[in-house]
């Protein structure tokens, strides 16, 4: 069963999963297929909206978040009864664009590494509308945080 914990802090809008390798993930040697960890990301994507921007409230507004590309570095492959965590934050938030980060780790070791990066539209027009409120804020507050202290 894949179950959320608590994300790591001094990462904007993070969220940690972990998740489950089912039989139809892999391959004939054992290995989890390419594709799956793309769907993986996607679950953590859906995970952070649902837990810092529901897609209900971002509807209500007008708005909807748009995937225009996913990068991704495989470094170790994952097996079938591999214990695997995601991790997914806000790496960039430069409006109208936003860019995530992601790690996937199996048995406590980074096997991938990717970036996300899209846009919200408005519903209506389909055209690019600026970071929602609270995306702006979780960036803005991180940003304010990571800066030197003035003595």
């Amino acid at each position: 069963m894949e179950q959320s914990r608590a994300a790591p802090t001094g990462r904007p809008l993070a969220v940690v999963r972990a998740i489950r390798v089912q039989g139809y993930d892999v391959d004939f040697a054992g290995i989890v297929s390419n594709i799956v960890y793309i769907r993986w990301l996607e679950d953590l994507r859906v995970q952070m909206l649902d837990t810092y921007l529901p897609l209900p409230n971002l509807l209500a507004e007008g708005l909807v978040p748009v995937l225009s590309r996913t990068e991704i570095d495989y470094r170790r492959p994952i097996r079938l009864f591999d214990e695997v965590e995601g991790r997914m934050w806000l790496a960039e938030a430069a409006s109208p664009r936003w860019v995530l980060a992601a790690e996937l780790y199996a048995n406590g070791k980074r096997a991938a590494q990717a970036r996300q990066s899209g846009v919200f539209v408005h519903t209506a027009s389909l055209r690019p509308a600026p970071l929602p409120k609270r995306l702006q804020a979780a960036w803005d507050t991180a940003q304010a945080a990571s800066l030197p202290q003035a003595r």
